[in-house]
């Protein structure tokens, strides 16, 4: 699981109180953000149980491992094949549910023989609930509560922004460190191959200078 940051010690209550309160009351009803290992041959699958036209969105992204990709499948609950990618970095998609059961998606590395991948997927289901009980009626807002829903809206830009920013860092660390293993191994065989290089030209060099005794055999009559 993916946990959220909160203000550290040094924010005022204030303002704590009032982002505790505004995600507290704007908090997604169902979703799901979860970052697994996904082994080599292996194939994870996972479900939710979703009522009938309820809206939901599927996003992923590979954070490590091989070229970054795996297969996604998604099915509704009689099987049919409502989403299938394969070898894929990231992608993100949306659907409504057509029936009330249980829908199933599945990550799959079964391609790869040997390397093991890192995914991201977030899943939510429904949309959000109004932060006010007037906020879908013709009512209009109190500028409170407007200022309530422009912070709610921009709180949700900034988490699904340092979201995207978190798997971009990881998966650049991920690259680097790869990069920097591979480096190192090179550095190591170069130096390995410097050293056996430079000892055949020194025994080369000193077979050259070495002193060659000539034998004579005389022939007798």
């Amino acid at each position: 699981m993916l946990l959220r940051g909160w203000p550290g010690p040094g924010a005022s209550a204030g303002l704590s109180a009032a982002l505790v309160l505004l995600l507290n009351l704007g908090w997604p009803v169902r979703a799901s953000e979860i970052t697994f290992e996904l082994p080599d041959n292996a194939k994870q699958c996972f479900y939710e149980e979703i009522a009938q036209g309820t809206k939901c969105t599927l996003e992923f992204q590979v954070i490590t491992g091989g070229h970054y990709d795996v297969d996604c499948r998604l099915e509704d609950p009689d099987g049919n094949v409502l989403y299938k990618e394969m070898k894929k970095q990231y992608d993100s998609f949306t659907f409504t549910a057509s029936k009330n059961g249980t829908y199933k998606f599945c990550f799959s590395n079964e391609f790869s023989t040997f390397t093991h991948k890192t995914v991201y997927f977030d899943f939510q289901v429904g949309d959000d609930p109004p932060l006010f009980p007037s906020e879908n009626r013709v009512t209009a807002l109190t500028q409170m509560e407007s200022a309530c829903v422009s912070i709610h809206e921009a709180l949700k830009s900034v988490i699904d922004y340092q979201t995207h920013f978190r798997l971009r860092e990881a998966q650049g660390r991920s690259r680097a460190e790869d990069l920097n293993t591979r480096v190192a191994y090179w550095s190591i065989g170069e130096a390995i191959i410097l050293l056996v290089v430079s000892i055949g030209q020194v025994f080369l060099l000193k077979s050259f200078f070495s002193d060659k005794r000539t034998t004579t055999t005389r022939v007798g009559s």
